[in-house]
């Protein structure tokens, strides 16, 4: 495990954003050859997605074999929503770049049968033959996707019903109507990327603090689902100085004297 720790969120998004164009162009993807991307929403990633859209228009960096799964979706909310991650991705990220859409797999919160949608989505990422890198974002209570405080360290794909803490926080993309946020969502499970060659896990924020240091100097816990990175044989924590503000000074000073360039 490493952390890499980044003087404020505009150089952590850059960093991760270099990180991520790295492992695409050092893998020479091809027709036969997709690099497979996991992908979050949320704030936290968009510095992130700027930067790899600024990569792509200054001709360093294409995404047409690359195939990307992102972490989840809203449950009942119409995929042309503002808020739906349908919306998000598009807006903020896949409408700027060269990717295929049809290599672009989102879960869909709509479908007839939600188990068989999650079902679905597990065999397409098997048969894209698993994620190479897997980035991700999480909340204030450690959670990764939507894997709320005690879900299961082993969980994959399937329906969740949301924590009031994440509603609450989701409550401001819903001019803070508590009513119209949804309640439950699809989302990939903890094993689900635990199962990825590489997982890149963005924390920037004070706010996220108490979170990061649960991840990193606490044991594995399901009530902090991002703990059981810990035993990933690969795995980043992209985070700023406000993130750090609540592990030990011995840590922030060996992890800084340890952070790599991207």
């Amino acid at each position: 495990m490493r952390l890499v720790i980044l003087d404020n969120y505009d150089l952590a998004s850059e960093w991760a954003a270099k990180y991520i164009c790295n492992r695409i162009i050092q893998f020479k993807p091809g027709q036969d050859r997709y690099f497979t991307l996991g992908l979050p929403t949320g704030s936290t990633p968009l510095g992130c997605y700027k930067k790899l859209i600024e990569y792509h228009k200054n001709g360093d960096l294409s995404f047409k074999y690359v195939k990307t799964f992102n972490m989840d979706e809203y449950v009942g909310l119409p995929r042309n929503h503002p808020e739906s991650y349908h919306s998000y991705m598009w807006n903020n990220f896949f409408k700027h770049i060269d990717i295929d859409p049809n290599n672009a797999h989102i879960l869909d919160g709509n479908a007839a049968d939600l188990q068989a949608e999650c079902d679905a989505f597990e065999k397409k990422i098997k048969e894209a033959g698993g994620i190479d890198l897997f980035v991700g974002g999480i909340g204030p209570d450690g959670h990764i996707a939507f894997n709320e405080p005690g879900s299961s360290l082993v969980s994959r794909t399937r329906l969740k019903t949301l924590a009031m803490d994440t509603i609450l926080a989701n409550a401001k993309y819903f001019d803070g109507d508590l009513s119209k946020v949804p309640t439950m969502a699809l989302t990939v499970g903890v094993g689900t990327v635990m199962d990825a060659r590489e997982v890149m896990i963005l924390i920037t924020g004070a706010h996220k603090a108490f979170a990061l240091y649960k991840a990193i100097e606490e044991g594995v816990n399901h009530m902090w689902t991002v703990s059981a990175f810990q035993q990933h044989p690969r795995t980043i924590f992209v985070c700023d100085e406000d993130a750090t503000l609540e592990l030990r000074v011995k840590t922030v000073k060996y992890f800084k004297d340890c952070t790599p360039i991207a």
